[in-house]
């Protein structure tokens, strides 16, 4: 039996990269999929496609996560369509690398509203609706324990997931919804090909660096958040699962 039939699921940011592998993955093992998307209403069809093609569940929601009345109206696009509510995935993220003296208080606005208040304004949203069994999974990375240069922004944005993930845990627990973090290492994505770290070596390094030899892939991300969805992590929560090869 698939592992997660009769489930729903809002995956945020999956129309494309770690997002969409998500969602496929979710998808895959039973659960209707709402497929959110902040601009790209192409992906997201091609996502939803890509799941019916499969004899999958989805539909695309366009909505900023950073604004609190498109979370409330994702969730409830989803709790409209489907009736219910088991599992989020807090995806959406924004990431720019500059040393510190390129650091403008725009940049730093615009991560921390997607990336920190995003997930803070869905998950409040979605636990509106989620009840025993719930799972909400926050997307940080591997940067919080990695700590590369040129990313004190992102890092910072991230090192908050961390810690509100472990809050959460605690805050939501006696309700018994489970709150755990993924932490991905490099992943080969659109963002990671547009600003040029696939075939550099930038790339190289961190292959070098991994000690199962390659960068990662958005179905490796998936493959994870499919169990932290799933009853296999019935007792997991307040967690951060480091999935990047070994890298560390």
């Amino acid at each position: 039996m698939s592992k997660l039939a009769g489930k729903v699921a809002v995956v945020t940011g999956a129309s494309k990269g770690i997002g969409a592998g998500i969602a496929r993955a979710l998808a895959a093992e039973g659960a209707a999929v709402v497929v959110n998307y902040a601009s790209s209403k192409a992906g997201a069809d091609k996502v939803v496609s890509d799941i019916e093609e499969a004899g999958g569940k989805a539909i695309a929601v366009q909505g900023d996560v950073s604004k609190a009345d498109q979370a409330q109206g994702l969730i409830d696009a989803a709790v409209q369509t489907y009736g219910r509510l088991d599992v989020l995935v807090n995806n959406s993220g924004v990431y720019e690398f500059a040393p510190i003296d390129a650091v403008t208080e725009d940049r730093y606005r615009r991560m921390f509203d997607v990336n920190v208040l995003g997930v803070l304004l869905a998950t409040q949203a979605a636990a509106r609706h989620l009840g025993e069994g719930g799972s909400v999974i926050n997307i940080s990375s591997l940067v919080t324990s990695v700590l590369p240069p040129d990313t004190a922004v992102y890092s910072g944005t991230k090192g908050a997931v961390d810690a509100i993930t472990g809050v959460l845990a605690k805050e939501l627990g006696p309700r018994r919804i489970r709150v755990n973090a993924i932490n991905p290492g490099v992943v080969e994505t659109e963002g990671t090909h547009a600003i040029g770290v696939i075939g550099s070596e930038l790339e190289s390094g961190w292959v070098a660096q991994t000690p199962l030899g390659r960068i990662g892939q958005p179905d490796d991300i998936g493959a994870v958040a499919v169990f932290l969805a799933s009853e296999d992590a019935r007792w997991l929560t307040g967690e951060k699962l480091s999935a990047g090869g070994g890298l560390r």
